[in-house]
């Protein structure tokens, strides 16, 4: 069998299944295609995230191609809110993307699509190239509705901020407008001496996933396939070869030479990194593993008074309390080895306080629970000891990956959690999110209601 020859042209508008309801490449799927088919580089340009940037760069690179970070984000002129795509191509690039995909979310109402202002991506440009985009972006939006010389001074002032890292961006899918879009483009191209640069926007990797990709937009549209007024897309959004596209774009050899030199100008990647553990020393005023230990002991005593019923003066002499100050000092020794003493301290400190404001908190479940010093600081109701539960299930010196508390607040009041969180950390506070799958039983479900 021949061997494939390595493909020139870079798809640049790869949308994985982190482009929520709208992508459709699994990037385990998209890492095996690129080995195989010996594809030079891949760029991602996810909607409105950037979640999938450190997964897609460490297994994309494991295949032999180069990675290309980037996402589109809405951006806002006047009464329209369109998507831009947008690459990183250094560290300072990553860092304003990170910080435009961040205020999109937080800098706007909760009931508009998450955007940011043009002005803010002019104030954040360093580092970054910036595409024109689609028929269906911010500049095909005003196109439809006519306003061309506002399109031509947004290009002749976008020029003069980001110099040559903005491009005129030319696609060929047969979507609708595409090609009046198109011919509006390369003549601003020409007026305003903007490069242009050809791509394809990359939905699935075969072709005939096309109607299934149709049937997944309906269901993140909540509209029926056979509506008429929809989103609909033409079947042009597969991962086409290198043959497909210099086909497609052989009238406009500079499109395709930008394209080819594009990845030349991206020299960054996000990498894997240990875990950046809190230190909270300075706002307690003191050294964490110290505080850590006091609080502890002072935590253990509570507990003989309160649970055990001994005697404040008497409890230094128990023979249980001796067990327990061994098995504290032991658990101790561990987690200040381990530098989580601000951890510790940072779950005692939202837990006391949610108790103090009468907000139900859980017992403590999962291995947590069997830490003493966790239950001192009142982390867990749960008596390790009294329970014969293992510390080391929760933490030890070999473990990789990282212990966390598993904590249950009352579903009515654990956002005041979070805004006491919130004001005491401010910006070092962030949510992760955790994505939900379709299976095939509500594959099933969705597509039949969609159909």
């Amino acid at each position: 069998m021949a061997e494939s020859l390595p493909q020139n042209f870079n798809h640049l508008k790869i949308h994985t299944q982190y482009s929520i309801c709208e992508g459709a490449i699994k990037i385990d799927d998209l890492q095996e295609y690129s080995k195989s088919n010996k594809i030079k580089s891949l760029g991602l340009c996810d909607t409105s995230n950037l979640c999938g940037a450190l997964e897609f760069a460490e297994k994309i690179s494991k295949s032999g191609t180069q990675p290309i970070i980037g996402t589109q984000i809405n951006f806002k002129i006047h009464d329209t809110i369109g998507l831009l795509p947008l690459y990183a191509l250094n560290e300072t690039g990553y860092k304003n993307i990170i910080d435009l995909s961040s205020a999109s979310y937080l800098n706007n109402d909760e009931l508009s699509d998450p955007h940011v202002t043009f002005d803010y991506l002019l104030n954040n440009s360093e580092g970054v190239a910036l595409f024109s985009g689609t028929v269906f972006g911010l500049f095909g939006k005003l196109f439809d509705k006519g306003k061309f010389s506002e399109i031509h001074d947004l290009y002749n002032k976008i020029k003069l901020k980001f110099g040559d890292r903005f491009y005129i961006e030319i696609q060929r899918h047969k979507d609708l407008n595409e090609t009046g879009f198109e011919k509006f483009n390369l003549k601003k191209s020409s007026d305003l001496e903007i490069p242009i640069i050809a791509t394809n926007e990359v939905y699935y990797l075969n072709k005939d996933m096309h109607e299934a990709h149709d049937a997944l937009i309906c269901i993140g549209n909540k509209t029926y396939v056979n509506e008429k007024n929809r989103l609909k897309l033409s079947d042009q959004h597969y991962f086409k070869n290198n043959s497909e596209m210099s086909e497609l774009f052989s009238d406009l050899p500079e499109a395709l030479e930008n394209n080819y030199n594009f990845p030349l100008r991206c020299n960054f990647r996000p990498l894997f990194s240990n875990p950046i553990l809190p230190n909270i020393s300075k706002d307690k005023g003191g050294d964490a593993d110290e505080i850590l230990k006091k609080e502890s002991l002072e935590g253990l005593k509570t507990k003989f008074e309160k649970v055990f019923n001994i005697n404040a003066n008497d409890i230094e002499t128990e023979k249980n309390y001796l067990d327990y100050k061994k098995r504290l000092d032991h658990e101790l020794s561990i987690i200040i080895e381990m530098k989580y003493a601000s951890y510790f301290l940072i779950v005692s400190d939202y837990i006391k306080w949610a108790k103090n404001n009468d907000i139900p908190v859980g017992p403590g479940r999962g291995s947590g629970a069997g830490s003493l010093v966790a239950w001192c600081l009142s982390i867990t109701d749960v008596d390790p000891i009294k329970f014969n539960l293992i510390f080391e299930r929760f933490l030890n010196p070999d473990r990789i990956s990282m212990p966390d508390f598993d904590i249950d607040f009352c579903e009515d009041k654990r956002d005041l959690v979070f805004e006491y969180l919130t004001k005491k950390y401010k910006d070092s506070v962030a949510h992760i999110i955790t994505f939900g799958k379709l299976k095939a039983r509500m594959v099933i479900r969705d597509v039949g209601r969609v159909l």
